[in-house]
């Protein structure tokens, strides 16, 4: 989605969830907002659907908004539900992994 739908989603009052749709099979995305500073991405996951372990340079904060996932954050593990966040501090190993679909938001801020 191009800076222009982006545009089009600013100043209206927004359902997150429904921003973003399942699509079988696979991890799906939906950039909201992107800045220098950092992005704003919804996500929609299929069943048995993740993010393989991976790190990044800066902080990751994900919001589940449907759903429940299951997450591993460096050797602790976490099972999350609408309405719960996590802080992924940047350079920490971190996978998400879907228990049944589920949708988050996902917001990393840059330094």
């Amino acid at each position: 989605m191009g800076e222009t739908m982006r545009s089009e989603l600013k100043g209206k009052v927004l359902h997150l969830k429904d921003l973003v749709e399942y699509q079988p099979g696979t991890v799906a995305s939906r950039m909201l907002v992107t800045r220098p500073a950092g992005n704003i991405t919804l996500f929609s996951f299929d069943e048995e659907e993740g993010l393989s372990e991976h790190t990044a340079p800066y902080d990751a904060v994900v919001t589940v908004l449907e759903g429940e996932c299951e997450v591993t954050l460096g050797a602790e593990s976490h099972r999350l539900q609408e309405g719960e966040t996590i802080i992924f501090p940047a350079h920490v190993p971190h996978a998400v992994a879907a228990v049944r679909r589920f949708k988050m938001m996902l917001t990393m801020i840059r330094e």
